[in-house]
C-alpha cells in the first residue's frame, strides 16, 4: 500500500518499539552492543558509527520522502557533502557546481577539495545550455545543483539536467535543502542523489545541526553507507531523534511557510525601498515556470536588494525586532541576514560573490501580519 506524505512523515521508520510499544522511537545512547557470540552481532549492530537503531529509524524515513531506496544521515550537510564526493570522484576528476551556490559548498569545493585534486567549474544551472557547455567530457564525475540555488533563488529543470549529465555520463546530485522533501521530490525527475542540510527546513525547529544523503541507486546507496562508516562523520542518536520530531510536522510546518513567504514577496514586490524581489512564486521570477512544474509550492525563503544599496541592506538586517539577524533557515521562527558578510562571505572576490545590496529572508510561521509590521519598520 503506498501512503502520503504526511503519513510516511509520521510513520515510515518508525513503528512502535516491540519490547515496550512505546509509540516514539527510543534514544538508542549506546556506543557499542553486546553480542551473541563471536561474529554473531544481535541484529546487525555491533558499533553505533557502523550502524544506531535510532539513526535507522531516520534514515528509513528520508528514503520513503525522497523516493530512494537508500537513506544516510550524517553530522552535518557539508559532512554529507564530503561523503558524497570522496565516495563518487577521485583525484583529477571535475564537477560542475552553481555559479550561486551556498557559501559552505563553495569552500568545500575551493578550500579542501580542489587541494585534494578535484576541479570544478560555476555554471548557471537554470541554463542547461550553460552547464552542457561547463562539462568536460570523461573527467566530469557530477553535476551539482541546487534548485532553489541559495541565497539567488535561481531553478534549475531537473529533468533537463539529469538529461544533460546522464548524456555526459556524470551524476547529477541535486540539494533540495531549501525546498525540502515535502515540496520537491527530485529523484523523481531523474536526479541520482539528493543531499539535505537536515539542521534547516527537515529539523525545522533551529536545535539540531544534520545532513541527508538519499540515493536512487541502491547500488549507489551502498557505497556510500560503506564511506559513511569508513569517515565516520555520522549523526548521534539524539540529533537523530530530533530530527525525526521535527520530520512529523514537515508538512504542515511548509504549508505555513509558503502562506507567509507568498504574502512577505507580495508586499515587497511593491514597496519603494525594495529594488528587486527575489522569490520563484511570483509570476516575473524567470525559473517560476519550471518552478510550479517540480514544486508543490514556492518555500518559505525570499532574498531581495535594497534600494539603497549595501549600506541599506545592512541596516534592514539590524533593525527588525521579530525577524532574528542570524545565520541558518528553515526554522519555525523568522530569520534575517545579509548573505555578503555572513553565510557567503567565504564567496567574496569569486565568480559566486553575491550582490552587497542582497538580503535574505528566512520566512517562519508566526503571525503574517506581525512580519509584514516589522518588515514596514525595518526598511525606513
Amino acid at each position: 500500500m503506498s501512503h502520503g506524505f504526511d503519513t510516511l512523515a509520521i510513520h515510515a521508520g518508525q513503528d512502535p518499539e516491540a519490547r515496550t510499544g512505546a509509540v516514539i522511537p527510543p534514544i538508542y545512547q549506546t556506543s557499542t552492543y553486546a553480542q551473541d557470540a563471536v561474529g554473531a552481532p544481535r541484529l546487525g549492530y555491533e558499533y553505533s558509527r557502523s550502524g544506531n537503531p535510532t539513526r535507522d529509524a531516520l534514515q528509513e524515513c528520508l528514503a520513503a520522502l525522497e523516493g530512494g531506496p537508500v537513506g544516510l544521515a550524517f553530522a552535518s550537510g557539508l559532512a554529507a557533502e564530503d561523503t558524497l564526493l570522496r565516495t563518487v570522484c577521485k583525484p583529477g576528476d571535475h564537477v560542475v557546481i552553481p555559479d550561486d551556490a551556498y557559501g559552505g559548498t563553495y569552500r568545500l569545493f575551493a578550500r579542501v577539495a580542489e587541494r585534494w585534486g578535484l576541479d570544478f567549474t560555476p555554471a548557471k544551472v537554470s541554463d542547461p545550455d550553460a552547464v552542457r557547455a561547463a562539462i568536460r567530457p570523461g573527467s566530469t564525475k557530477i553535476v551539482w545543483v541546487e534548485t532553489p540555488t541559495n541565497p539567488l533563488l535561481g531553478i534549475a529543470d531537473i529533468a533537463a539536467l539529469a538529461g544533460v549529465a546522464h548524456d555526459a555520463g556524470a551524476l547529477l546530485v541535486v540539494d533540495n535543502t531549501f525546498a525540502s522533501p515535502y515540496l520537491q521530490q527530485p529523484i523523481a525527475h531523474g536526479a541520482d542523489v539528493v543531499v539535505h542540510s537536515t539542521t534547516k527546513y527537515i529539523g525545522g525547529h533551529s536545535d539540531v545541526v544534520g545532513g541527508a544523503l538519499v540515493a536512487a541507486d541502491a547500488g549507489l546507496g551502498e557505497e556510500l553507507r560503506y564511506h559513511q562508516n569508513a569517515m565516520g562523520a555520522i549523526n548521534g542518536p539524539f540529533d537523530a531523534w530530533l530530527t525525526l520530531r521535527g520530520i512529523k510536522t514537515l508538512g504542515v510546518r511548509m504549508d505555513r511557510h509558503c502562506d507567509n513567504a507568498e504574502r512577505i514577496a507580495a508586499y515587497l514586490d511593491g514597496h519603494a525601498k525594495v529594488g528587486q524581489v527575489i522569490y520563484p512564486g511570483l509570476p516575473a521570477h524567470p525559473g517560476h515556470e519550471v518552478a510550479a512544474k517540480q514544486m508543490r509550492r514556492f518555500g518559505g525563503m525570499i532574498s531581495f536588494r535594497a534600494a539603497g544599496g549595501e549600506e541599506h541592506a545592512v541596516e534592514i538586517c539590524n533593525r527588525t525586532e521579530l525577524f532574528i539577524l542570524a545565520e541558518s533557515l528553515g526554522g519555525v521562527e523568522s530569520l534575517i541576514e545579509h548573505p555578503g558578510r555572513m553565510t557567503h562571505a567565504s564567496a567574496a572576490g569569486s565568480p559566486l560573490e553575491v550582490p552587497g545590496d542582497l538580503v535574505r529572508l528566512s520566512v517562519g510561521i508566526e503571525t503574517v501580519d506581525d512580519l509584514l509590521a516589522d518588515l514596514e519598520q525595518a526598511l525606513g
